[in-house]
Formats: structure tokens, C-alpha cells, sequence
């Protein structure tokens, strides 16, 4: 548990991690998106799903933000890339989007790099899941969504960021846009539990607020 975080408060992000999580069955699509971020962990899940022949084209989405400038100065895609190159995927099966600064602009402006397509696998951080697919619902209904992540534990992402208080901070916010940006009209509603918004207003009034809106 990291030391940032009472016991409580540890529990509150475990059952918030839990639900950012679809827990879809993957299947074969007919691409995929990795969704640019700090996190280059999303690049590496793309690349194994993809030597795992579940889609023949994989897009890269993502320019920079405040967030990635420092880490990923080529833009979030252009680095994602390189590393799945590192993995083993072919330059061929790569394709790069290297202007989205949002997660709708991800799904819009892939949806543009790829065409029309029959079903989608979105490859996000883990806490991501949710938002990514209620976002893609809303910018690209008529497409078959598949959302996949790094199967990690919350304890064992903590340790890849090296930081606590951050990885916390942002399954607030992530929770927060489900809730608000569907009135905003940028992604679909999504039911939550109420223990899981009980959960995120105690750590939001704790002060893991940096990734509020």
C-alpha cells in the first residue's frame, strides 16, 4: 500500500480501479486504437495483442499534452510506435494519428486514419477502460467495441508509475468525466455504483484532486 494513502483510502481507489475495468472477453477485431497517454505500458499491451493476431492495423492516437511533453516530446503516438516497433510489430501494421489531445479526438480522428471499420479494440491504461469505451460509444456508434488494458493490479500499476498520490489522482478524475462528461455531450452515460461515487467523494474531499476538472 503505498504511504500517501490510509488503509480506508486504499480500499476507496482499489473499488474505483475495479470499475474503470470492462473486463470485456477479447476477441479478433478489425483494428485497434492505442490511446496515447503517459503511460507507455498501453504501447506494449497493443504490441502482445497483436502478435497475438487479434487485429491486422493498430493506430497510434495522440499528440502531446502538458502531461506527455516531457516524457514522449515526438508526441504520445510517435513514441508508442517506436516501442511497439522494439516489439516486434511490423512498421506495415502501424499507423500513427499525431493531433489528438483528447480521448474523443483519439476516437474521431482515428476513425478518420482507419475508415469505416466493423469493430474496434480500444487499448488503454487500465482506469481508462470505461471512459475510452463510453467515449468511442458516443463519437463511433455504429462500430463493435473491445476494450483491453495491462492486466495489473492496482499495488502493481502503483509500482510501474512510481507514483501514488498521481495514479490516485487520476482514477478521480477518470471517474469524474464518466459522470459529467455525458451532459457535456462527449461520451455515453455509464451507471455508478453507489459505494464506487461514495468512494470517489471521500478521496476527492481527501485532497486526490488534481485531475478535476
Amino acid at each position: 500500500m503505498p504511504g500517501v494513502l490510509s488503509e480506508a483510502q486504499w480500499d476507496d481507489a482499489k473499488l474505483i480501479w475495479d470499475y474503470h475495468q470492462m473486463s470485456h472477453e477479447l476477441r479478433p477485431c478489425s483494428a485497434a486504437i492505442g490511446l496515447g497517454s503517459h503511460d507507455l505500458g498501453v504501447a506494449a499491451r497493443a504490441a502482445e495483442l497483436y502478435r497475438a493476431e487479434l487485429f491486422p492495423v493498430l493506430v497510434f492516437s495522440g499528440g502531446n499534452s502538458p502531461t506527455t511533453a516531457a516524457r514522449f516530446p515526438r508526441g504520445e503516438a510517435v513514441h508508442f510506435r517506436e516501442h511497439a516497433l522494439e516489439l516486434g510489430v511490423p512498421a506495415e501494421a502501424i499507423l500513427i494519428e499525431t493531433e489528438a489531445k483528447n480521448t474523443g479526438q483519439n476516437i474521431a480522428f482515428s476513425r478518420a486514419v482507419l475508415g469505416e471499420v466493423e469493430s474496434v479494440l480500444l487499448v488503454s491504461k487500465p482506469y481508462m477502460e470505461r471512459r475510452a469505451y463510453a467515449t468511442c460509444r458516443k463519437m463511433w456508434p455504429e462500430v463493435d467495441v473491445v476494450c483491453a488494458s495491462e492486466s495489473l493490479e492496482l499495488d502493481d500499476y502503483v509500482k510501474s508509475i512510481g507514483d501514488g498520490k498521481l495514479v490516485v489522482d487520476m482514477l478521480v478524475g477518470d471517474l469524474q468525466r464518466i459522470v459529467e462528461y455525458p451532459r457535456l455531450g462527449f461520451a455515453v452515460e455509464q451507471h455508478v455504483p453507489r459505494d464506487v461515487h461514495s468512494a470517489y467523494e471521500r478521496l476527492a474531499r481527501a485532497g486526490f484532486d488534481s485531475r478535476l476538472l
